[in-house]
């Protein structure tokens, strides 16, 4: 198909470019898988095994997306919790703190008034709570709710839109207090194994799910000096790492195709197909909400701004999202096209940020390709 191979040169190009080391693309329209590309190793320094299509790499924030606002959506369809619910109506060691009155609907809108980010991981290893320390996760997951108590507002609620790790942490922990289950245990038992979407999972390496990963399938990220180590099948995220690899805000790893398997599932609910997800609920959570102004966020989803990285064909009904470790997934659900990108551009260095260049192209390219040329 020529198409296909326009896709493969174009990502074959990137990796020739340095853009990363290599990644899997896929596309798929209407339901029906159009190209899967793997091209590029997955490492450079040294060089590594050529990536294939059953590459696992470190979502980083599309675990948002993926496990956070699915298994919130999940919560919502079992009556469990509603979008106006305050956070201190769920965990009561919050009431009366400042992020206290935010509601489930200002996380997913990252209007709660949270900063973007702080660097809890140290306040752990300074205080000694450390996954492996005394004391073990349950004391360093605590250590954090109580960081989040504590953290000021950095705005009013509702007044403006700062992307918020801390935020889906605090979605993370929502998760596992309504559902009296970890994380990574929910996600495998609500999403994963319903939809198929193996592997999709936390903690590949090191037992966090039902089954290991052999390192050899997964593309590393970064060293990282602190741990003193390559990460491989580790999440990147420092702050992830220092909740055991188990949080709201990143630690999922998976290939392409898992990550169809939880993107099909939104896009048949928007259109009413059958699905384990509601379709009402569905079209709310990916409409862009106006409460903060000048901000692009739908519930946990983001949707097409000036200049997007869905490029500049995508309708303004298309959401997504990006991972800081070189991934994204973009759904337009007026044509049904949806795109996953996985890549490892963090590696050998984060300082690499040559992706941001390549990502709006990749999907113009992939617009024009096979929605475009099909209705000429």
């Amino acid at each position: 198909m020529a198409t296909h191979r326009v896709i493969d040169a174009a990502v074959q190009s990137a990796v020739d470019g340095g853009i990363f080391p290599g990644a899997q693309l896929a596309v798929r329209l209407r339901g029906e898988l159009q190209c899967l590309v793997v091209a590029g190793r997955l490492s450079s320094e040294p060089p590594g095994l050529p990536v294939q299509a059953s590459t696992i790499y470190d979502l980083a924030s599309l675990t948002k997306p993926l496990a956070t606002v699915t298994s919130v959506l999940l919560l919502i369809q079992r009556g469990k919790v509603a979008l106006d619910d305050s956070v201190q109506q769920i965990f009561a060691e919050l009431e009366g703190a400042p992020v206290g009155q935010a509601t489930v609907r200002d996380l997913l809108t990252h209007r709660s008034g949270l900063p973007g980010w702080r660097p809890f991981y140290e306040r752990l290893d300074a205080g000694g709570l450390v996954p492996g320390g005394p004391g073990g996760l349950e004391s360093s997951r605590q250590a954090v709710l109580r960081m989040v108590r504590d953290e000021p507002l950095v705005y009013a609620r509702g007044e403006r839109s700062i992307y918020s790790d801390i935020g889906f942490m605090l979605l993370g922990f929502l998760v596992e207090r309504l559902s009296g289950m970890a994380l990574d245990r929910w996600c495998e038992e609500a999403i994963v194994r319903p939809l198929g979407a193996d592997p999709l999972l936390f903690c590949p390496v090191t037992g966090g799910s039902s089954s290991l990963i052999d390192r050899s399938r997964i593309a590393p990220t970064e060293w990282n000096e602190r741990r003193n180590r390559l990460l491989c099948g580790e999440v990147h995220d420092d702050n992830a790492a220092a909740l055991g690899g188990v949080a709201g805000h990143a630690g999922l790893f998976g290939t392409v195709e898992s990550v169809l398997a939880v993107s099909g599932a939104w896009l048949r609910a928007y259109h009413g197909k059958e699905s384990m997800l509601d379709g009402a609920l569905v079209r709310q959570f990916t409409r862009r909400q106006d409460q903060a102004a000048g901000s692009s966020w739908a519930l946990g989803w983001d949707t097409p701004s000036v200049p997007s990285s869905s490029g500049t064909c995508f309708s303004d009904q298309s959401f997504g999202h990006l991972g800081y470790t070189g991934t994204s997934l973009w759904i337009d659900p007026l044509c049904e096209l949806e795109v996953v990108l996985l890549s490892n551009r963090v590696h050998p260095s984060r300082k690499n940020e040559k992706i941001k260049v390549f990502r709006p192209l990749i999907h113009d390219l992939v617009y024009e390709e096979f929605v475009a040329r099909a209705g000429r």
